[in-house]
């Protein structure tokens, strides 16, 4: 009866995937790589255990710090967005519960994240390390502060919404590397629309560009000893 009512849970389990899958490419996510990882990613395993079983559904969830967990779609849009190559070294600003971080790992061949609260950072290094990836390193800093020893960057994700680009960010770009950031409207420059944004180093300078429309909640300096 117990392997009945497991195989009968596994089976569900499969079952949310599968349609987890579909949804994402009825909505326009094409990239092969990139829904297999979003399928093969335990998406449980990183929200609070009391939100598992709507782990499977296109919905942002709550997790520590008073932050949240983007909703899947939202993260395939980002990621198909940043135009990843299997040898791409990424820096990630805002680790959060680390789901993307960890579909980051499948993508790219080195990711490097930064997270301000230090219960967050820890966590989602715990959760990494449960899954054998070994590709990630997940660091409790400020993530404008990037020292010119970390080298520099093909990809560059800042999960937050910001002003001006900062230049140890831009800086950290490599020639013809891309830089995806989120960006608020407000009274200092009403032209902005609220969306993501990229940033793109040319051999003349950097293009900024609108990506698609999405709300961020402000990013904010400095590291948090509280959490």
């Amino acid at each position: 009866m117990q392997r009945h009512e497991q195989s009968q849970e596994q089976s569900a389990a499969d079952q949310q995937r599968m349609a987890f899958v579909l949804s994402l490419r009825e909505r326009g996510i094409a990239d092969v790589a990139l829904l297999r990882a979003m399928e093969t990613i335990p998406r449980e395993i990183f929200v609070p255990h009391h939100f598992g079983d709507l782990a499977w559904r296109d919905i942002a969830l709550p997790i520590a710090g008073g932050q949240t967990m983007p909703r899947p779609f939202a993260v395939a849009q980002v990621m198909a967005a940043l135009e990843l190559e299997p040898h791409h070294r990424v820096l990630e600003i805002g680790a959060g519960s680390g789901y993307a971080t960890a579909i980051l790992s499948r993508l790219a061949a080195e990711v490097h994240s930064v997270e301000r609260f230090r219960s967050l950072a820890y966590s989602a290094q715990s959760r990494l390390e449960s899954l054998n990836i070994a590709n990630v390193t997940i660091r409790w800093s400020d993530g404008f502060e990037i020292s010119s020893d970390a080298g520099v960057f093909d990809r560059i994700l800042v999960d937050a919404a910001i002003g001006e680009v900062p230049r140890s960010l831009s800086a950290a770009l490599r020639p013809g590397g891309l830089m995806l950031f989120g960006r608020r409207q407000d009274e200092t420059h009403p032209e902005w629309s609220a969306g993501l944004y990229s940033l793109r180093r040319t051999p003349t300078g950097y293009a900024e560009d609108f990506v698609l429309g999405a709300h961020y909640t402000p990013a904010i300096p400095g590291r948090s000893s509280d959490l």
